[in-house]
């Protein structure tokens, strides 16, 4: 089943008068379940092509549909619930709340998406567990490693339950064993409960457990390689 399509995405920003192309008629089905690596040298368009799948930017020509919704037919309000619902970020800077607790930071969007306290408090709990949180999650974000943080902040992103979850280099700041154990949860939510991961990355861990690599190159799709079954 489809959950991701774009249609001739196309993205272009100003910088005094000189106009920069971002993105150059981008098309692209991604499958639910899947597990794909954007990779490609700084510049060549990944994070604002993370952005427009996510709904944070608009495409000034084309179209991204999620479950066959257009982003670009949704109101402002209307973005931030569908991305509250069914989208997942992790981002390079965590983004979590400095005054809210490990576990509070998990259940904050399940709160929002109007949970119950006990459901999120249960959800929170586990999802810091497997992320190997579980003897942490009362402290603050100011007194976890970095590399801590970014698991609250995969556990954050997990925890709700979404359809596609986006990273943006989630594994930047991870020794290998972290990494490795996160991505392998990740390849495992996305084998047994059919969530969708797009990475962001330069990471080769994160290549070698992809199921598909699309390279960007100035803004276009240079490669899109799917993995040998083994």
């Amino acid at each position: 089943m489809t959950l991701l399509r774009l249609e001739g995405i196309e993205k272009q920003y100003h910088q005094g008068e000189v106009k920069i192309t971002a993105l150059r008629d981008i098309h692209l089905e991604i499958e639910q379940g899947e597990f794909v690596a954007l990779v490609g040298p700084s510049g060549s368009g990944k994070t604002t092509l993370l952005n427009i799948i996510g709904g944070l930017d608009l495409p000034d020509h084309g179209r991204a549909l999620i479950n066959d919704t257009d982003m670009r037919q949704l109101s402002e309000a209307q973005r931030s619930r569908f991305r509250l619902h069914q989208i997942g970020f992790v981002f390079q800077a965590y983004n979590l709340v400095p005054v809210l607790s490990a576990i509070e930071n998990v259940e904050l969007v399940m709160v929002l998406q109007g949970e119950t306290r006990q459901s999120s408090r249960a959800q929170a709990t586990h999802y810091l567990e497997l992320v190997g949180l579980g003897e942490v999650m009362d402290r603050r974000p100011a007194a976890l490693s970095g590399g801590q943080q970014q698991r609250v902040a995969v556990a954050r992103a997990l925890a709700a339950g979404p359809s596609l979850v986006l990273a943006d280099e989630p594994t930047a700041n991870l020794d290998s064993e972290n990494a490795g154990a996160l991505l392998d949860l990740m390849v495992h939510l996305a084998n047994e409960e059919k969530s969708t991961f797009i990475f962001s990355t330069h990471d080769e861990r994160v290549m070698q457990r992809a199921k598909r690599i699309i390279t960007l190159q100035d803004g276009s799709i240079h490669r899109d390689q799917r993995a040998r079954q083994s």
